[in-house]
């Protein structure tokens, strides 16, 4: 058994608890690891990121512990209570699309899928790269083997779209690693908070399990290497337009069916007597169709024309673009013209509202309309009854060059223009109603209110619904020259930033408002920038992001978002375990705060600022070791959030409070007097959907009845 005193074991239990900083238990684990570190090194060590500085932090510890008894006893009772660890992953069912009723002509690839699915494991990764053209059939291949060969893998199967074959671009590994957890039952709140840590952390908990995982529409080695495991039961099937080198896979080419599969597709599609009767049209037909599933599907109505229309110009004999071409010809002006305009960007899923102001229509009349195109297989539903819509990458390319043809520079950048102001409206009003109280999102302007929203959290689900759309939408509006509506747009991020999480979706857009930003926008949006690269553990990024963002807000004159954005840099420090810079960043922050006047922008809110860095200053001051004067300090923010007189009252923060004075009786192994007060924030908490703040306390609780 491994001795919990060892370097090795001291270096595990840092990692773990880092890892786990995604929720407020992983955070309070965590400034409680620096307190225990300081106390046993007998300094102030800066918080470790890295592997090699955790070894570093270990080594310093492990040669005090192994001089004094009583530290070794102290680190001992400490790593017991935090270095438990995730949970084993939940079983799944299946999270892949769904496959296709008629699968014609690939018994040799399914057969390749199913050698590698099922060889012996020798330590290398099990995983296949299937490989074909636009509209071939690829991801329908990976997809239908799932299916078929379902036993194969009973803990279930996963699958992730990586972008790379849309314009709107590939996703990161970070957003789709936790795409990938969530499927595996693992809350966003247990997976860890760095980008760096989510690979290691993936492959832990899918290391046990029989497993397929289904990567679509990928483009690169680098961008699938974090999601290879040697993990003996799991198969990963990467699905690509090209084979890219230096990954180690089976390659499963797919190519064109031959005439004689791709009229076995037209028979089960239509029937025998149609595709008899169609004897003049038929070799025209396979031959336009390329052995394309897609094309053949999309084509299958034109059997029993008498004649094939006349394709038009620029098609350069592409299968798929053919077939909408094909298709496109068929439509009434008015869907064609929604077709052409929606594809100006590559929007990762759109619904009717947005479509209806793109083109100034009738919701209703859009909606039908959109699945007019659907039906047409010139649009894929995204999501069963989701009434989101998106465009295959072949087929949008045919609708963005006909738009430029047939509508002209002017009216593209007009109806491009229009998208731009419907997401910015939908964002700027849904994140107004999900932090109505909160200074850092404007409202919108009365006449563009939007949708009304059930409650908060429906607000809130609305943003996280339009979250990829809204990034695109930031870089679509830089690209346009229109900065203001970046600008907008970044910050109606912000409640998805402090309540969903999601900061590696974020960051591109955020980074871009940054740039963009100018006068009051630039402090805000450094703010919010400093925020999530905290969050995902850049911390040196988040320095320098928190200190622009004073600088800006001080410039301008505006005193709230000055004092906001040192104590975000003294949060950070309390993250890097470097108490003393925190308290006095704290101190800082309530100097500015107190120069504020009634009429100053956020005077209002200055009493519950000043409230929270009192807890703040006596977080830091636990740090220190200064426990008694961390007590006044988090009793006088105590008396703010839970009035004596019974008005109001912060229950989330009251209870956040009384956890942190618990927490500091707890470092003097005072169980008699943390007691009450766990008592007291588990009281509070009842009702509030609060399980990881309820699941901490419970654990003290517990501690404290077994001391």
């Amino acid at each position: 058994m491994l001795d919990p005193t060892s370097v090795a074991a001291i270096s595990a239990v840092l990692g773990a608890v880092g890892a786990g900083m995604a929720n407020e238990a992983g955070k309070w684990a965590w400034e409680s690891t620096g307190g225990v570190v300081r106390r046993i090194v007998g300094r102030e060590v800066p918080a470790p990121v890295a592997q090699d500085e955790r070894d570093d932090v270990a080594r310093m510890m492990h040669e005090r512990i192994r001089e004094d008894p009583q530290l070794a006893e102290h680190w001992r009772s400490f790593a017991s209570r935090v270095g438990g660890g995730a949970g084993p992953a939940r079983p799944v069912r299946s999270n892949l699309p769904a496959s296709i009723r008629f699968f014609t002509d690939r018994k040799e690839a399914m057969k390749q899928l199913r050698r590698e699915a099922t060889r012996h494991a020798d330590g290398r990764p099990r995983a296949a790269l299937v490989h074909g053209p636009d509209g071939m059939g690829s991801s329908t291949l990976a997809v239908h083997f799932g299916a078929q060969f379902a036993k194969l893998f009973p803990d279930g199967r996963i699958y992730a779209d990586l972008g790379g074959g849309r314009a709107g671009g590939a996703r990161d590994s970070g957003t789709v690693l936790r795409v990938l957890l969530r499927q595996l039952g693992v809350p966003d709140e247990e997976m860890p908070p760095a980008t760096e840590q989510l690979g290691e952390f993936f492959r832990h908990r899918v290391a046990d399990l029989e497993l397929l995982v289904v990567l679509d529409h990928a483009y690169s080695a680098s961008q699938v290497r974090p999601f290879l495991t040697s993990a003996p039961g799991v198969f990963t099937v990467m699905v690509a337009r090209n084979p890219f080198p230096n990954v180690d896979a089976v390659r499963v080419p797919v190519g064109p069916l031959t005439d004689k599969d791709a009229k076995r597709l037209l028979t089960h599609i239509t029937d025998k007597s149609t595709v008899a009767a169609a004897r003049a049209t038929l070799p025209s037909l396979l031959a336009r169709c390329g052995g394309s599933p897609y094309a053949l599907r999309a084509a299958a109505h034109q059997l029993s024309a008498p004649t094939l229309p006349p394709r038009g110009a620029g098609t350069d004999g592409d299968p798929v673009r053919g077939a909408a071409e094909d298709n496109y010809r068929l439509l009434a002006p008015e869907a064609a013209r929604l077709y052409r305009l929606m594809a100006l960007r590559g929007w990762p899923a759109f619904d009717a509202v947005i479509a209806a102001r793109t083109t100034g229509d009738d919701p209703a009349a859009t909606a039908e309309r959109l699945e007019d195109l659907a039906d047409r297989m010139l649009l894929e539903h995204h999501g069963s009854g989701t009434g989101r819509f998106r465009y295959r990458s072949g087929v949008r390319a045919h609708a963005e060059a006909a738009a430029i043809r047939e509508d002209g520079i002017a009216a593209c950048s007009a109806a491009l223009g229009h998208t731009l102001t419907a997401y910015a409206d939908l964002a700027a009003s849904a994140a107004h109603q999900a932090l109505p109280e909160s200074w850092r999102v404007p409202a919108p302007p009365e006449d563009r209110t939007g949708q009304r929203y059930e409650d908060r959290g429906a607000a809130l689900g609305a943003l996280l619904v339009e979250a990829g759309n809204l990034v695109e939408a930031v870089r679509c509006a830089e690209e346009s020259g229109d900065p203001a509506t970046a600008v907008r747009l970044c910050r109606a991020l912000w409640p998805l930033q402090l309540k969903a999480g999601h900061h590696e979706l974020l960051l591109p857009a955020l980074r871009t408002g940054v740039r963009l930003a100018e006068g009051p926008d630039a402090g805000a949006l450094h703010a919010q920038l400093a925020h999530s690269l905290t969050e995902t553990g850049r911390w040196e990024e988040a320095e320098e992001a928190a200190r622009a963002a004073a600088h800006a807000e001080e410039a301008t004159g505006h005193k709230r978002g000055h004092a906001s954005a040192v104590e975000f840099l003294g949060l950070l420090r309390l993250r890097q375990w470097r108490h003393q810079e925190a308290y006095d960043c704290f101190e800082e922050a309530a100097g500015i705060l107190g120069t504020m006047g009634a009429r100053d922008e956020g005077a209002a809110d200055v009493p519950r600022a000043e409230a929270l860095l009192e807890r703040h200053r006596g977080r830091a001051l636990r740090g220190l070791g200064r426990r008694e004067e961390a007590r006044r300090r988090l009793e006088t923010a105590l008396s703010y959030f839970r009035p004596e007189d019974g008005s109001g009252g912060d229950t989330y923060n009251t209870a956040r409070t009384l956890t942190d004075l618990a927490e500091t009786w707890l470092d003097e192994e005072n169980t008699g007097a943390a007691l009450p007060l766990i008592e007291a924030a588990i009281t509070t908490l009842d009702g509030q959907r609060a399980e990881y703040h309820l699941s901490h306390l419970r654990h003290m609780r517990d501690r404290c009845a077994t001391s």
